[in-house]
């Protein structure tokens, strides 16, 4: 049997943090330099539907994009939209299937097990982005802040290193996980809003 990562608890933590956040907090800089607040929920709202559909083998026009092709933005409803989503890509990673052979995910063809630890990856750094640009607490589960250690120390020392996040930044050897894993995605973990 394919192991499965489960989604619910962190795609219920980032469903929470996009409902507390105010419309009025929607042009706010995020960590994600070219991203403001309502552009990070609109690169969620995509890419939650986007990887739904890669767990499913529905490959299209959501799994070919790249997602860095356009400035995502969020419409209205986007709340709503954004919570159905997560919950269809948290169910659509638990079928066992959706591990298996291969998939896409931005226009590239990957394993698809690799593929769900991106969209899990993806989930916790943007869950710490919207986060931190709103002033949110944030305490993801430890079972998904492992998922992108895992996933993100490999990337970060091999020496043909892909340019999917930028440099590591240093932290401490006991720095906690989620700085560690903040710090391996190119984020500075002590970021905060400017004037904040």
């Amino acid at each position: 049997m394919t192991e499965t990562i489960d989604f619910a608890a962190q795609a219920r933590l980032v469903s929470q943090l996009a409902a507390q956040t105010a419309d009025e907090q929607l042009d706010a800089p995020t960590p994600c330099e070219a991203y403001a607040v309502r552009h990070l929920l609109g690169h969620l709202v995509g890419l939650s539907a986007a990887f739904q559909d890669s767990a499913r083998k529905n490959l299209g026009a959501m799994t070919s994009v790249n997602p860095g092709a356009e400035l995502p933005d969020v419409e209205p409803g986007w709340r709503a939209e954004l919570d159905r989503n997560l919950r269809g890509m948290a169910e659509a990673w638990h079928d066992p299937a959706a591990w298996e052979g291969e998939t896409q995910a931005g226009g590239v063809t990957l394993p698809a097990a690799i593929a769900g630890r991106f969209a899990l990856n993806e989930l916790v750094l943007h869950g710490w982005d919207l986060a931190r640009a709103t002033g949110q607490d944030y305490l993801p589960d430890a079972a998904s802040l492992g998922v992108s250690y895992a996933l993100l120390v490999p990337m970060a020392e091999s020496p043909d290193r892909v340019p999917v996040f930028g440099p590591p930044v240093a932290v401490g050897a006991d720095a906690p996980l989620l700085d560690q894993v903040v710090a391996l995605s190119g984020r500075r973990p002590d970021w905060a809003p400017p004037g904040s």
